[in-house]
C-alpha cells in the first residue's frame, strides 16, 4: 500500500511542479542601476516626509521654573549618506547615516513673576535610520509594500538659547534637549511607515493589473507570485494574458517558452513570450473582429477588372446582375500564431477570402471562396510605456478549397491580391495596432533608450528609466479628499488609468 502511494506521488510530482510554477507571459527585471535612480527620487520624497514631522509639545517643571516647548518645525535636513539596495528574498533596504535635522521651536518660561518667550534654533546630529521594506503580491495580483521594519536614533542634539533668561535655559537644556531628542526620534519611523504603507502603495496602485485595452479585449498583468529579489536584481513575473471582453474569465493555457533575463547592464528589462502575443490574437479571434470587408468603390479598380475577367463565365451566367458591385470578405479562420526567433518575429495567419456579387435588393451571389496562407514580419518596439507592433507582409499564398485545378486557375490572382493586402489591408491592421498596449509601470515612470533583442521563443526590451513626474505629484493626484460628511478612507484611492488601445 505504501509502495503504491509512493508511485502515485512520483507520477503526480511533475504535474504538481508545473501547476505551482505557471510560466509568465511578461517578465520585468529591475537592476541595481534602476534602483539607484529610484533612490534619487525616493530620497527627495523622504526629505519631504521628514520635513512634515509633527512633534508633540514638551512642557515640565523644575522647582519654580515652568517651561513649555511648542510649535516644533523641521527647517532643514542634510541626508548626505544614504543607501538603497536589494536584500534577498523579498526586501529593499534603505539606510540613512549621519544625517542632521535643523529645528526651530517656540519657548516659554515662567519663573516666579518673570515670563520669557521666544524662538530657539536646534540641531539633531548623527541621525541614523534603518528601514527594511518587504515586497509581496496582494490578493489582486498587485505589487505591494506588505511590511516595514524601521529603527531610528539620534546621537546628539543641542539648542542655542538667547534672551534675558539664557542662563536659566542653559540650566534646563539637559531636560529640554533630552526630551526633544526622544520625541523627534519617536516620530521618524511612524512617518516613514505611513509614507511606505499608504503613500508609496498608492503609487503602486497606478500599475495596470487588469485593464481593458479597447472595446474588444483586455489585458491581465496580475503577478503570478511574490517578487524574487537577489543582491543585484528584482524580478517580477506577470501573467501577461489578453482576454476577450465577451469572455472575461476565459483562460488560455501557456505552453510557450518561459522568458529568461540574464542581462543586468540596463536599468530595466522587460521580456515577452510568444504566449503574450498569441493570447492577444486569440482574444481578437474570439471577439470575432479579425475580418475585413471591401465592397463597391472600396475594391481597387484594377483588381475589380481582373476579378470580373477571371470569373467572367460565372458572372455572365448570372445576367442581369452582371453589373452588380463586387464584395470581398477576408476572414481569419484560426487564431494567428506568433513565432519569435533570434532572426526576427513573424506571425502566421490562415484566412478565407470570399468573393461575391451583391445585386441591389437581392441576396449576394458567391463567385469564389479561396483559402489564404500568409506570413507577416513583426517589428516590436517600445515607445514611452506603450508596446507597439508594426506588421509587414512577407509571404502570401492562395489556393482553392475545392480542387487543385481551381487553384491553378487562381494563380493569376496571386500578385494582385498580394498588392491588395500590402496597399489596403496592412495599413488598416497597422492603424489598429499603432497605439500599443501599456507596460505595467507606475504612473510618472517611463522608459528611454529602448533596445529590443530577440531570443528563441521570447524577446526582451532593455531600457533606462526616468521620472516624468515626481512621486509627490502622483501621490497628491490620487490622495483621497476628506469631506465633512464622510470619514476619509485609510485605503488609497484606486486610480482610473486610461489604457492605450492595441
Amino acid at each position: 500500500m505504501a509502495a503504491g502511494s509512493r508511485r502515485l506521488l512520483l507520477f503526480l510530482l511533475p504535474w504538481l511542479v508545473t501547476a505551482s510554477h505557471s510560466p509568465p507571459g511578461c517578465k520585468i527585471r529591475i537592476t541595481s542601476k534602476g534602483l539607484d535612480l529610484v533612490k534619487q527620487e525616493g530620497l527627495r520624497f523622504v526629505e519631504q516626509e521628514l520635513q512634515n514631522i509633527t512633534v508633540s509639545d514638551l512642557h515640565g517643571k523644575e522647582g519654580q521654573f515652568h517651561y513649555n516647548i511648542s510649535q516644533v518645525k523641521v527647517m532643514d535636513l542634510q541626508l548626505a549618506l544614504s543607501d538603497l539596495h536589494f536584500q534577498p528574498q523579498q526586501h529593499l533596504v534603505f539606510n540613512i547615516n549621519n544625517a542632521s535635522i535643523s529645528l526651530r521651536f517656540r519657548r516659554q518660561l515662567l519663573y516666579w513673576f518673570f515670563y520669557d518667550i521666544g524662538s530657539v534654533n536646534a540641531s539633531a546630529d548623527g541621525v541614523h535610520i534603518h528601514t527594511v521594506l518587504q515586497l509581496a503580491k496582494d490578493e489582486a495580483g498587485r505589487l505591494k509594500i506588505s511590511n516595514i521594519t524601521c529603527n531610528a536614533s539620534i546621537a546628539r542634539m543641542h539648542a542655542g538659547f538667547s534672551g534675558t533668561l539664557r542662563k536659566v535655559y542653559e540650566f534646563l537644556s539637559t531636560f529640554i534637549v533630552t526630551g526633544m531628542r526622544f520625541l523627534l526620534s519617536q516620530q521618524i519611523c511612524p512617518s516613514l511607515e505611513h509614507a511606505s504603507l499608504v503613500l508609496l502603495n498608492s503609487v503602486l496602485d497606478t500599475v495596470p493589473v487588469r485593464n481593458y485595452v479597447d472595446e474588444h479585449i483586455g489585458i491581465d498583468y496580475s503577478l503570478l507570485r511574490d517578487p524574487a529579489v537577489s543582491t543585484d536584481t528584482l524580478d517580477l513575473d506577470f501573467k501577461g494574458m489578453f482576454f476577450p471582453r465577451v469572455r472575461e474569465n476565459q483562460e488560455l493555457e501557456n505552453h510557450a517558452v518561459e522568458p529568461v533575463i540574464k542581462e543586468t547592464e540596463r536599468m530595466v528589462y522587460v521580456a515577452f513570450s510568444e504566449y503574450f502575443f498569441d493570447s492577444a490574437m486569440h482574444s481578437y479571434f474570439q471577439a470575432g473582429v479579425l475580418a475585413i470587408e471591401l465592397q463597391g468603390e472600396k475594391v481597387p479598380k484594377d483588381l475589380e477588372v481582373l476579378l470580373r475577367a477571371t470569373f467572367f463565365g460565372t458572372i455572365f451566367m448570372l445576367s442581369p446582375t452582371v453589373d452588380a458591385p463586387l464584395r470581398l470578405v477576408l476572414q481569419v479562420s484560426a487564431p494567428p500564431r506568433c513565432i519569435i526567433k533570434p532572426s526576427g518575429t513573424s506571425v502566421s495567419v490562415s484566412a478565407f477570402l470570399n468573393i461575391s456579387l451583391v445585386p441591389p435588393g437581392h441576396p449576394a451571389v458567391q463567385l469564389s471562396s479561396m483559402a489564404m496562407e500568409t506570413k507577416l514580419s513583426a517589428r516590436v518596439y517600445l515607445q514611452g510605456k506603450a508596446l507597439r507592433v508594426q506588421l509587414d507582409l512577407r509571404r502570401f499564398r492562395i489556393y482553392s478549397k475545392q480542387s487543385a485545378l481551381e487553384s491553378l486557375a487562381l494563380f493569376s490572382l496571386q500578385a494582385p491580391l498580394k498588392t491588395l493586402l500590402q496597399l489596403t489591408i496592412m495599413p488598416i491592421i497597422n492603424e489598429r495596432t499603432k497605439k500599443g498596449v501599456q507596460i505595467p509601470l507606475p504612473e510618472g515612470m517611463d522608459f528611454t533608450k529602448e533596445v529590443v533583442t530577440n531570443h528563441a521563443g521570447f524577446l526582451t526590451v532593455g531600457a533606462d528609466l526616468h521620472f516624468s513626474k515626481e512621486l509627490r505629484e502622483v501621490i497628491e493626484k490620487y490622495r483621497p479628499v476628506p469631506t465633512a460628511t464622510a470619514r476619509p478612507s485609510s485605503e488609497p484611492t484606486a486610480p482610473s488609468v486610461e489604457a492605450p488601445q492595441l
